[in-house]
């Protein structure tokens, strides 16, 4: 029998790992986990899943095709958090209509509830919302909304955290290894590949007329902008 609330999330596959089982708990989310794409429709909520957390690492083809059920059923899907080893951020690149966001594993479980919060984030009224505002690029801070010259950008929660950083120090240029500690926070598993993939898609999203607002040092790291704000 179907949930009555719109508010829980899928998880697959069923039984999920005891480490995101109990961060759901701990974290005050309802969810459901399944074996199938059938699974997930028969206890889907009359008003749709909120989300779908998708762990890769045992069986990456069975977690591919779990998300291309999901996509294919409704006009407007669920979105998809994808649990994921750094050995699989290769098959991101080719696969980026398959999933909203991704999460490394182990993961950190105030990373994993930042990410949900932001993939289930419903829009509502703001008031005085800091801004961060460089040329036509605007970051609302309290809403993880993002403008460039009026047009909403769809990030990721983490590709809005480097965008944040980068932003708020403009023309300054850094490593790798330096974005890995002031962005992600800890030691991460990705290690610098992990940068690459968030600045590839960041600038794919910026399009090609912007994608060298972030610019690639070479043999060193990246910058963004110029040396000072013009906007």
């Amino acid at each position: 029998m179907p949930f009555a609330s719109p508010d829980f999330l899928v998880v697959w596959p069923d039984p999920p790992a005891a480490d995101l089982a109990r961060t759901l708990d701990l974290a005050g989310y309802r969810w459901k986990a399944v074996a199938s794409p059938e699974e997930a429709l028969k206890h889907e909520p009359s008003g749709g899943w909120a989300g779908a957390i998708v762990t890769c690492d045992q069986n990456p083809e069975g977690a591919w095709a779990f998300c291309r059920a999901l996509r294919r059923r409704d006009a407007m899907p669920s979105p998809i958090l994808l649990l994921i080893s750094g050995a699989e951020l290769g098959q991101l690149e080719m696969r980026d209509d398959s999933f909203d966001d991704f999460c490394l594993t182990p993961f950190h479980p105030r990373e994993l509830e930042a990410r949900l919060r932001h993939l289930t984030y419903s829009e509502g009224a703001v008031t005085r919302a800091e801004l961060i505002e460089y040329g036509g690029l605007v970051l609302n801070l309290e809403t993880y909304q993002a403008t460039f010259e009026g047009n909403p950008l769809d990030l990721t929660f983490m590709e809005y955290e480097l965008l944040k950083f980068l932003a708020q120090n403009p023309g300054k240029v850094f490593t790798r290894e330096m974005l890995l500690s002031r962005v992600w926070g800890y030691e991460y598993y990705g290690g610098a590949r992990t940068v690459d993939v968030h600045v590839r898609r960041l600038r794919a999203k910026l399009g090609e007329e912007h994608a060298n607002l972030i610019q690639t040092v070479r043999s060193v790291g990246y910058r963004f902008g110029q040396s000072r704000w013009n906007g």
